[in-house]
């Protein structure tokens, strides 16, 4: 609590920091946490607590001496409302952590300016929320924007990694999604804690993901689904995304008139401000003519569940490695093929095909909508037969 005497009204005035010190922990006379120096825990959550009591009293200075010196009178009531107002706090949820967070979340669905709120990335926001409250529960301790500093960074990066399974590449991102969050309640005054820019996002790992050659993708598109309706609709959007190289959130909403000149022409779904510019190929048109620019719609969670059956039942069923690093320790796992593809996959194929025909990456990156190289070239993904070409056609004699 902060608090000060108003002689005027002749009552105390009292303000919750949200913060909170065993008696024992106190200096009554200094009127501080007692212990704020070296590198114990203790130290450093009385740092942060008179940190932030600092604070307030900085603030109750700064607006008491701003009524002075226009000679007006100052209550109570009017300190308070001031300091709410400069803090843009509300009582009844400023210390609940995830009351917060919901009106994080709310505010990025409402931001309409801003392109990256997708409705993918919002759902990220949510399932981090999720992530946190099942933390929390694991942890047995109630979170509080106090308690966000090293202890729980290792704390949470522990249970990321031994108790829900994450590869380097959730970790990290996860953890980028966390610290939007605590950047965006910062400047909106519902905490002064800033510890978090220190925390270190964990480095990511590029994985082994599968990408179809063109061979492949012919085979996928020219088996016989004829008694399966179903299969032959996924496959048919499946095989659109390998030849378009688009999202699949851009490439099944495509309509008659987003063909014009002979490219389709779209805006992309997940960066509204970008245009996509695709020229047609034979198996684009084909797919397209098929279904009159109607095309079959499926959620994306259900496309990625059917589109393991499709292959299944072409028979890519052989076991495959997947190297995924956990922490420091990298496991190797066996998968049968097919449980390795998604829709993403269409789009890795598109990239690693047209990569080895020797199409510039500048091209291919218009196709794509890809800004940086460095994330392009992570959907490069040749495999060991590609490779042995690449090496028997430099080195031959």
């Amino acid at each position: 609590m902060f608090s000060s005497f108003f002689k005027n009204e002749g009552k105390k005035f009292v303000y919750s920091t949200g913060e909170k010190i065993h008696p024992e922990e106190w200096d009554f006379k200094l009127r501080q946490p007692n212990n704020t120096t070296g590198r114990s825990t203790q130290a450093d959550n009385h740092r942060t607590i008179k940190r932030q009591l600092d604070r307030f009293g900085d603030l109750f200075i700064k607006i008491v001496n701003k009524y002075k010196d226009v000679d007006e009178e100052i209550t109570i009531e009017l300190v308070k409302e001031e300091i709410n107002k400069s803090l843009k706090k509300v009582e009844s949820n400023a210390n609940n952590f995830f009351a917060v967070y919901d009106k994080f979340i709310k505010h990025k669905e409402e931001d309409k300016s801003d392109a990256s709120n997708s409705i993918t990335t919002i759902r990220r926001y949510k399932y981090n929320k999720t992530l946190l409250e099942q933390f929390e529960k694991h942890s047995k301790s109630t979170l509080h924007f106090s308690k966000i500093n090293n202890n729980f960074y290792n704390s949470f990066l522990d249970y990321c990694i031994t108790q829900k399974g994450h590869s380097a590449n959730t970790l990290r991102r996860n953890i980028g999604l966390l610290k939007t969050f605590l950047n965006w309640a910062l400047e909106n005054k519902f905490t002064y804690k800033i510890d978090f820019k220190k925390f270190k996002t964990p480095k990511g790992q590029v994985t082994d993901e599968i990408a179809l050659t063109f061979d492949q993708v012919k085979e996928v598109y020219e088996f016989d689904f004829s008694d399966n309706t179903k299969l032959e609709r996924v496959r048919d959007l499946f095989v659109l995304g390998c030849s378009t190289g688009m999202r699949i959130s851009n490439y099944s909403k495509i309509k008659s008139n987003d063909i014009v000149g002979g490219y389709i022409i779209v805006h992309d779904r997940k960066n509204t401000g970008k245009q996509l510019r695709v020229p047609l190929n034979d198996f684009s048109i084909e797919i397209l003519e098929k279904y009159n620019y109607d095309l079959p719609v499926y959620s994306t969670q259900k496309f990625n569940e059917y589109i393991k059956d499709v292959f299944k039942a072409i028979g890519y069923d052989n076991t495959v490695k997947k190297t995924i690093r956990i922490g420091s320790e990298v496991i190797e796992k066996d998968y049968l093929f097919y449980k390795r593809i998604s829709s993403h996959t269409a789009r890795r194929s598109f990239i690693t095909i047209m990569k080895n025909k020797k199409i510039p990456d500048k091209v291919i990156m218009e196709f794509t909508g890809h800004k940086s190289l460095e994330v392009f070239n992570k959907y490069y993904k040749p495999n060991d037969d590609d490779k042995k070409d690449f090496m028997k056609d430099v080195w031959k004699m």
